[in-house]
């Protein structure tokens, strides 16, 4: 795969967007899996990224482990490991084109609420049932996708945390669901010695954008680059959707 070119540049990109979204821009990493998902199967494109993401998580843990919310976490981390459990038991019996599809819908749901979606006037505190419903929402789709951000935020963005302190809990969330997940992609056999040496190949370059993306949050206003972002995901994931709905369809 690596001699593919398009394969190569689509990786290279993801890449670097998943390093933005480890540093802290939460939701930018959303393209990644919608990019690699137009040339490779898509569970087989989060399996490469799975380890990329996991060292990226050791370095933003660390970057942020000052700037957390307990509490938040206590009811997002059960709820996580629920929905990587029922990914895990579906996994096998999902085709690629309901993957695809269901990665093209939510990545056209996340960047429509990003856009049309209103936060409520002052800050709320969601229920604990509420937490752990949308972590194992956020645990079956990151498994699936690698796209956990849009139901995490559904549950924080109202509460409207420091943006430090959102961005650290971000970070020890899904370190700790990226952490639960390797053993459902061993067992699902996603692993393989071609994924793996992908992996080791981008670590150099994911290590190097997620110290861009922890220097960025810290410096940068971010208005402009999510506008960018979302853009880049609702057209990608509109791609994905219309191809997926077609094959189903037989058109």
């Amino acid at each position: 795969m690596l001699t593919d070119p398009l394969f190569l540049a689509m990786l290279i990109f993801s890449v670097v967007l998943l390093g933005l979204a480890k540093g802290g821009f939460a939701g930018v990493g959303m393209v990644a899996t919608p990019l690699m998902a137009l040339v490779i199967p898509p569970l087989q494109a989060a399996a490469i990224f799975l380890p990329i993401l996991i060292v990226q998580d050791i370095i933003s843990v660390w970057a942020y482990r000052r700037d957390w919310d307990a509490w938040n976490l206590k009811v997002l981390m059960p709820g996580g490991v629920i929905g990587i459990c029922i990914a895990w038991a579906l996994a096998a019996h999902l085709s690629d084109t309901m993957v695809r599809l269901a990665v093209g819908l939510i990545g056209v749901a996340f960047v429509l609420n990003a856009w049309f979606g209103k936060l409520p006037a002052e800050a709320r505190t969601p229920s604990a049932a509420s937490g752990v419903f949308w972590g194992s929402v956020s645990g079956f789709t990151s498994t699936l996708v690698q796209a956990g951000s849009p139901p995490f935020q559904v549950h924080m963005l109202p509460q409207r945390l420091p943006k430090l302190t959102f961005v650290g809990t971000n970070a020890i969330f899904f370190a700790f669901v990226n952490a639960v997940k390797v053993l459902p992609y061993f067992s699902l056999g996603q692993f393989t010695s071609e994924t793996i040496e992908i992996s080791l190949w981008m670590l150099p370059l994911a290590i190097a954008t997620n110290f861009l993306g922890i220097w960025l949050v810290r410096v940068t206003p971010v208005v402009l680059f999510y506008r960018i972002a979302y853009m880049l995901v609702f057209l990608i994931s509109l791609g994905l959707t219309w191809n997926a709905s077609r094959a189903l369809l037989g058109i």
